[in-house]
């Protein structure tokens, strides 16, 4: 007769997500999974595999939670570029924001970590942020159709220099406790959608 298990493996998946998030892959042994998570050893690996496989399970739940909120932004009808304002001075103020400093964004933690030398976790950040750009590329090539944009202004380009001003404000916005570069930053691109 197969054991029922004894705790919630989606809540003790998102409590690895925190611990993660926090203190980064590296910084995270199992024994201070174990410890967060209030379960044992053999039930981790039984439930999600070995702290690697844990580590991708839980920045796939992080994801999760981001793109259909960034869809559901992006893709209001009416006017396409202040739903992209909006979103890059979202991000300015989260990256600036003193409570989110020290956690960053859990994709672009994954990037600097683990993707230079990981093949795995690189080919999760890559498709996270092919996704961002697709759905900001989607988003500009209707706001150059509807005329927000001038004509000469490439969609695909300006979602690429999108997506790294983003992930870049993630960076400075942990490292500095300067709010005002990643505020400057996002304003001086978002010139460049006039």
């Amino acid at each position: 007769m197969a054991r029922t298990k004894e705790f919630d493996p989606d809540a003790a998946l998102r409590a690895a997500l925190e611990l993660f998030w926090r203190r980064g892959y590296e910084a995270t042994s199992m024994a201070d999974l174990v410890g967060h998570l209030g379960i044992g050893r053999a039930s981790i690996y039984a439930t999600f595999g070995n702290k690697h496989e844990l580590y991708l399970k839980a920045l796939e739940r992080y994801e999760q939670g981001l793109l259909p909120d960034l869809l559901t932004e992006l893709a209001r009808p009416g006017p396409a570029l202040p739903g992209v304002r909006s979103l890059v001075r979202r991000y300015a103020a989260e990256a600036a924001a003193e409570e989110l400093r020290e956690r960053g964004c859990f994709v672009t933690n994954t990037a600097a970590e683990l993707a230079p030398h990981d093949p795995v976790a690189a080919r999760r950040v890559e498709r996270n942020w092919d996704q961002l750009e697709t759905v900001l590329h989607s988003t500009l090539a209707r706001a150059r159709a509807q005329g927000e944009l001038p004509a000469g202004r490439d969609p695909l380009t300006l979602a690429r220099m999108l997506l790294v001003l983003l992930q870049g404000l993630r960076v400075v916005g942990k490292a500095s406790p300067d709010p005002a570069r990643v505020r400057d930053a996002a304003e001086q691109a978002l010139a460049l959608l006039d």
